[in-house]
């Protein structure tokens, strides 16, 4: 247990939605086979000297399983809300309907060597890759974390790519101000990382969807938590930090055998989960959606001209709709619960969200609902 400032949702008490959740709250209770690393980079303070610092940034790298990444491919799809930022291999994704290799993201101006170091990674696993096989195509989201992080002086490295794909586990629960989340910020405090899951019951088996993202959007009087306008009330009470329009990045795993047309589906079923935490996905915002299926996997090498794949019948999806809803939301609430305040570049101060003020907002609403039954 965090301090009280520091805490996840629900060991807070609050609980978003109906479903349950898996035994972590991560995306990674979707599979022992699923692997999430972070590496952060954080040094200097004061004046921003490009090249110097300071820096807060970094990467996190999401490995889909444990086995043949290039020939044993997830079912995948992309959706974009908003289209202002890049999540690159995202065409391809939704061109072919699988995941080729992990997922990684960092900050707006490192993609390239990110595409670099995961490319180097994948060819040594895999020697044919540009050569007797396909060239591959790294999938990688970013933010823009420059109002903290000297974002100029391209401080992710190819040694910190392989650190987060080296270190990545199935138990990794740190979130806010870690790896690629380190310089984000949220409705107008410190955001970043964050995950959640929900467990769904069909025909006597559990499946579950977990839901990863980088939260680096939103102003202060946008934010709500279960349906309560929090940030309305923060907004009043405090000087409101203007953040850049900003962005985020989510990323939906689940284990339920799902094609790529309902995989596009579930993807925008997060974006209404993004909804319910205040975001109305503005103009220079990039909202963007990688959702993929253990459940379903698609090998690259044909055996026969036609492949039969498992898939889930429309008629039982609604459960997963709903599912990745709430993960989503909860998710996000957590990216700014856990962070604690960061000072970067120039002394600018992204804070920490006021816990124990918006859990007297919480109770508050909640006493006036009780007056009104």
């Amino acid at each position: 247990m965090n301090q009280i400032g520091r805490a996840r949702l629900q060991e807070l008490g609050i609980k978003i939605g109906y479903l349950p959740c898996g035994k972590q709250n991560s995306i990674c209770d979707v599979s022992q086979e699923l692997l999430l690393g972070h590496e952060s980079i954080i040094k200097g303070e004061g004046k921003l000297s490009v090249g110097e610092g300071p820096v807060r940034t970094g990467v996190t790298v999401l490995r889909p399983h444990r086995g043949d990444l290039w020939q044993d491919r997830p079912s995948a799809a992309f959706f974009s809300l908003n289209g202002c930022g890049v999540v690159t291999g995202s065409d391809w994704i939704n061109e072919c309907g699988a995941l080729e290799g992990p997922i990684a993201l960092t900050n707006s101006h490192s993609v390239g060597c990110v595409s670099k170091a995961l490319t180097k990674i994948m060819h040594e696993s895999y020697p044919n890759i540009g050569n007797l096989d396909d060239c591959y195509l790294p999938v990688i989201g970013e933010c823009d974390d420059s109002p903290l992080n000297d974002i100029n002086g391209f401080h992710v490295q190819e040694e910190h790519v392989r650190k987060a794909f080296n270190n990545a586990s199935n138990n990794e629960s740190a979130e806010g101000a870690v790896g690629a989340g380190t310089g984000m910020s949220c409705y107008g405090f410190k955001g970043g990382i964050g995950t959640s899951s929900r467990l769904i019951e069909l025909e006597n088996k559990k499946y579950t969807v977990g839901a990863l993202v980088n939260t680096n959007h939103g102003q202060t009087h946008q934010l709500m938590i279960n349906g309560i306008p929090v940030g309305r009330v923060l907004a009043a009470e405090k000087e409101a930090v203007k953040n850049k329009e900003g962005s985020i990045v989510m990323i939906l795993a689940t284990d339920a055998a799902m094609n790529q047309r309902q995989l596009e589906r579930l993807c925008k079923r997060a974006c209404m989960g993004l909804a319910r935490t205040g975001s109305s996905a503005g103009n220079g915002s990039g909202d963007f959606v990688i959702a993929f299926s253990l459940g379903r996997r698609v090998p690259r090498q044909a055996k026969s001209a036609f492949i039969e794949l498992p898939e889930i019948h429309n008629d039982y999806i609604n459960p997963f709709f709903e599912a990745a809803a709430e993960a989503t939301e909860e998710a996000i609430l957590n990216s700014i619960f856990v962070a604690d305040t960061v000072i970067g570049r120039d002394n600018f101060k992204s804070p920490g969200l006021p816990v124990a003020r918006c859990l007297e907002i919480l109770k508050g609403y909640a006493a006036i609902q009780e007056l009104r039954v």
